[in-house]
């Protein structure tokens, strides 16, 4: 699912090419993609864009006469911009918002069609859409504190979570417990101050390190590789490969549609924390350690 720096990045590049851009037409492909009918989609086509913002992961699309797009791309959900009136793309395509410089394409690459789309009037509809989630960029130390601590979690299910902190989701909620040296599963009511301090740190400067990457990487363009498992993360995604800090092979947990990556070494101190599906099938073999893992493949 695109998170905040992707979702960020998105929302600069669609405001480059249609801020004050009028709204010529919006084709629907899949009928599933429109939440509300009031008001209608109709009632968007001839308006100019005033503004392109985020709320959460979702990405809203300002209209003139305070009219709101917003559109949640889930996890399969992603944008092309093509040349004006280009066709939707066959099985993936959701929807095309023309405009008279180009179309913004509406893909979802999955069975499970996710992708939201709602019309609503005035800015107050858009509280809806509001999860609660403090954004970390413009936030204090006291006021994370406060977000992290309010609820008893594991720190990773905090930081993932739109009611507590927006925009963090699996892929980058690794990379900052990685880079802030915690285990995923440690208690939010056991933290010390010392690790809500590194933990802050870690949030700000890992999401305003891949956005600022982000950006160079796509420069003048449109993105084209939204995707939660990119070149140079440091453990997301990157299970059995070793750690860039240490070296150590990097360590899952898989639960549901997901899995948690995270070094062995660098955040809980070597201790091997349990996947249920392989601790249930091993018991009492589960390695407990890097050690005993290392002597087990021998």
């Amino acid at each position: 699912m695109p998170e905040l720096p992707d979702v960020t990045v998105y929302v600069e590049r669609i405001a480059a090419r249609t801020a004050g851009q009028e709204l010529l037409a919006v084709r629907l492909k899949s009928p599933f993609l429109l939440r509300t009918f009031d008001p209608p989609l109709s009632s968007a086509v001839g308006r100019k864009v005033v503004g392109v913002r985020r709320i959460g992961k979702r990405i809203v699309l300002g209209l003139e006469g305070d009219l709101f797009l917003v559109i949640h791309l889930m996890i399969a959900g992603r944008f092309r911009w093509a040349k004006p009136g280009a066709p939707i793309p066959g099985k993936v395509g959701l929807a095309s918002f023309d405009f008279p410089v180009g179309s913004l394409l509406l893909t979802e690459a999955s069975t499970k069609k996710r992708a939201s789309l709602h019309v609503v009037s005035g800015e107050a509809a858009l509280d809806e859409f509001r999860r609660g989630g403090i954004e970390v960029d413009g936030a204090t130390l006291a006021a994370f504190r406060d977000a992290l601590v309010r609820e008893n979690h594991t720190v990773k299910r905090a930081l993932t979570d739109p009611r507590l902190f927006s925009g963090i989701g699996n892929s980058y909620s690794d990379e900052i417990l990685h880079a802030a040296r915690l285990s995923p599963v440690k208690q939010t009511s056991r933290m010390t101050d010392e690790e809500i301090a590194r933990l802050f740190d870690a949030t700000r400067s890992t999401l305003a390190l891949w956005t600022d990457r982000l950006r160079k990487d796509v420069g003048d363009g449109f993105p084209e590789k939204v995707t939660a498992f990119r070149e140079g993360m440091a453990v997301h995604g990157k299970y059995g490969k070793p750690c860039p800090d240490c070296g150590s092979p990097v360590q899952r947990i898989v639960y549901a549609e997901n899995e948690t990556n995270y070094c062995a070494r660098c955040q809980t101190g070597g201790k091997l924390l349990a996947d249920r599906a392989l601790s249930r099938l091993l018991h009492e073999d589960w390695p407990r350690t890097l050690e005993e893992l290392e002597e087990l493949r021998r």
